[in-house]
């Protein structure tokens, strides 16, 4: 009866995944000599331009929530990809924080008084926010618990899909945290081993099954569908399993093999499972050694950042790189970049 009741409990927590909309998965990669890498895929159910940009130290921000939004100024460069260019899903700044934003249907934000006193800041900057003010996890975990600030979402424009997203991050010393809205909580997840993460269920939920299934053994069995649970399974198994290695360049190859294990195939499209989204993009970010790998799937080469040439001085211009054309880059990327005026974060 008890290992009927833990089945039916496993199907109940895979039953939610029928309201996915999109899909990423992110995973950290350790290697010996202190080889830090965090990857993660782009899924989305339609098409999502990107562009790549050089923020300096010194940028003013303002939250994009109306009179109560917060306001700070960046202490550290970054580089980033953006969606539409107008939110930061996606980046890493100079000290090697790598922030991420996957979606996660279960959030739900804070109630937000745009003329009450306490701060907002729209949810297209979240990431943002953390590139531009820590080094490291803890630092972040350290502000963000306090809840000085509020989250505040939106519809996407153009079109009725409201935005709920989790954040994770991760820093050059391998720490990682995971930050998730729940019924207006923040719930943080901080421990360097959480090293996946996909979309729903909410993330101890993803643990649970996670931990379902190393009970029968990822050699001997690993689930293969597109849905965040069976991603989550095999990223976790596969992080594990694969070489770990302080050659920065075979350490970048291995772990992009494993975000293509968890990808999606461009075009597909299954009939009444809207979960199911096309990888759009994937990165891989080299916190040792400050290298940002970006690889469009419609294109065919995969290319690199290097951010220990950049000069993110304060009053440096803003520079971009244009992808969302499908433009094709080759090797170190950074001489490509143009100097152009910032995007405007999407706000309320």
């Amino acid at each position: 009866m008890t290992k009927l009741k833990n089945i039916t409990a496993f199907m109940l927590l895979l039953s939610l995944f029928a309201s996915e909309l999109f899909s990423c998965t992110r995973v950290l990669y350790e290697g010996p000599n202190k080889t830090v890498l965090t990857g993660r895929s782009m899924d989305f159910s339609i098409d999502i331009p990107a562009n790549m940009w050089i923020f300096p130290r010194g940028m003013e921000r303002v939250g994009e929530v109306g009179k109560s939004s917060l306001k700070w100024q960046s202490r550290y460069g970054s580089v980033l990809t953006s969606s539409w260019d107008i939110a930061s899903p996606d980046g890493i700044n100079e000290k090697g924080l790598v922030a991420n934003l996957l979606w996660l249907v279960e959030s739900k934000y804070p109630k937000f008084d745009p003329n009450g006193s306490k701060k907002g800041i729209s949810i297209s900057m979240w990431a943002q926010y953390a590139l531009d003010n820590f080094a490291t996890v803890t630092e972040a975990v350290d502000v963000l618990k306090k809840e000085e600030f509020v989250v505040v979402s939106s519809f996407i424009p153009g079109t009725d899909k409201f935005t709920t997203v989790h954040l994770s991050l991760s820093d050059a010393k391998g720490d990682s945290a995971i930050f998730e809205y729940i019924d207006g909580k923040l719930v943080i997840y901080h421990n360097s081993a959480y090293k996946v993460m996909t979309n729903d269920p909410a993330y101890k939920n993803q643990l649970a099954i996670n931990n379902y299934y190393k009970a029968i053994g990822g050699d001997k069995f690993l689930p293969g569908t597109n849905k965040p649970s069976d991603r989550f399974v095999r990223a976790s198994y596969y992080v594990n399993a694969i070489p770990q290695t302080d050659n920065s360049s075979l350490a970048v190859a291995t772990l992009m093999s494993l975000i293509r294990n968890v990808s999606v195939p461009y075009g597909i499209s299954t009939p009444n499972a809207p979960h199911i989204s096309s990888t759009r993009w994937r990165v891989v970010a080299d916190q040792k050694n400050l290298l940002y790998y970006f690889e469009n799937v419609l294109t065919p080469n995969m290319f690199w950042v290097d951010l220990k040439k950049i000069d993110f001085s304060q009053n440096r211009s803003v520079k971009k790189l244009s992808l969302d054309k499908n433009q094709n880059y080759t090797g170190e990327a950074n001489a490509a970049f143009k100097d152009a005026a910032a995007f405007e974060f999407k706000g309320l």
